[in-house]
């Protein structure tokens, strides 16, 4: 459903190990919000709600409640440090357009 790069998987076990708060995993949500229509939110979590779908890769658990699931199937998700700045970024065949900073999409 969701594919993380070897980046990503890193970019999240390091987040997650630098926390102070216990997390477990990653939670990816879509909002309706953004210029675009909609946007991704990212969060540490600790554990799976009872909603949630569970995606684990090299050890790295990616939660998914139900609303997101159809916006995010067959998204991969990288982790790229670039000369403007570093962060995830998303290639989701479901999203039509999204803006320019590709965190908002329709």
């Amino acid at each position: 459903m969701i594919n993380l790069t070897d980046s990503a998987v890193n970019a999240v076990k390091s987040t997650i190990s630098a926390s102070a708060q216990p997390a477990s995993g990653l939670r990816i949500m879509v909002e309706a919000s953004g210029c675009a229509g909609f946007k991704y939110r990212l969060s540490l979590a600790d554990e799976a709600k009872p909603d949630d779908t569970v995606i684990e890769r090299d050890g790295v658990k990616v939660f998914v409640d139900n609303k997101s699931h159809d916006h995010l199937a067959g998204t991969t998700i990288d982790f790229v440090v670039a000369l403007e700045g570093s962060g995830f970024t998303f290639d989701n065949p479901n999203a039509k357009s999204s803006c320019s900073c590709g965190k908002s999409f329709s």
